[in-house]
């Protein structure tokens, strides 16, 4: 099962749902790989500091990009975070990779099939592999897309994240589903409150029902945390004696399990 969580709007909790996602299913004990496909590099870089807790020294070599243009198997690139929970790195130089591809003597179908293609080996080896993205429009992302099997659309409740999530569908249909035949569904729109309930998570809340339908829309929702910003600079932490950690991952357990239901429902 190859999930991303997306919307074209940039700040909606998608690197971040992403990684807990991962490590709240994997602590559910499924087997769960990560890669990272923004040059950014956000993801790979949370995801270094949680495995450099243990005092292992990890490095990004070979990255993503790398795997891809030498044809290599994507196993070779794997770190593993924790028990069921593995990542594949990015670097910088994944920015090319829309160049590469678009140099090759390809159709434009292989084209934004190929990092699909690429997975086609290991797909079978994980319960879910999540792709992460950023929130550029571009044929990086493309390929992302067109190899999931389900999306989470991301909605910050901001009245931009909900134009953002219309766009990004209407995108998708057209130019992957339409143009090429791209497989891919929506599992759901998951909610990032910014102020928890206020009168404006209310409205757009209401609108992304009246849009999209309540059946359509996560009935957990993601927080706005503070815990979640520290994990950015000490990398994700499971204390049991901290009342934080608890609450941020039970907060995005509630979440994992749902999916698990939606999938289910699907």
């Amino acid at each position: 099962m190859i999930i991303s969580c997306s919307n074209e709007k940039g700040g909606t909790s998608k690197t971040s749902t992403t990684a807990l996602l991962g490590w709240e299913l994997a602590s559910l004990g499924h087997k769960v790989l990560l890669i990272d496909c923004d040059p950014q590099a956000n993801l790979t870089n949370l995801m270094i500091k949680t495995k450099s807790r243990e005092n292992t020294e990890v490095t990004v070599d070979p990255s993503l990009f790398a795997l891809l243009i030498n044809h290599r198997d994507l196993k070779d690139g794997l770190i593993e975070i924790k028990d069921n929970l593995s990542l594949i790195p990015v670097a910088s130089d994944m920015n090319l990779f829309s160049r590469w591809v678009d140099k090759q003597d390809l159709s434009e179908l292989e084209k934004v099939n190929y990092l699909k293609n690429a997975l086609e080996p290991i797909k079978n080896d994980y319960e879910f592999i999540f792709l992460d993205v950023s929130p550029t429009m571009s044929l990086t992302n493309d390929n992302v897309f067109t190899a999931c099997d389900w999306l989470i659309i991301m909605l910050q409740t901001q009245e931009r994240a909900l134009l953002g999530a219309k766009s990004f569908l209407e995108y998708l249909q057209e130019n992957l589903i339409d143009a090429f035949g791209a497989n891919v569904d929506i599992l759901g729109i998951l909610p990032v409150l910014t102020k928890g309930q206020s009168k404006v998570d209310k409205v757009i809340l209401q609108k992304a029902i009246d849009e999209f339908g309540d059946e359509n829309i996560f009935k957990n929702v993601i927080l706005a945390m503070e815990r979640v910003k520290r994990y950015d600079l000490t990398g994700i932490t499971e204390s049991s004696a901290s009342v934080w950690d608890k609450a941020t991952h039970s907060a995005y357990a509630e979440v994992a399990k749902e999916l698990l239901i939606r999938l289910e429902e699907k």
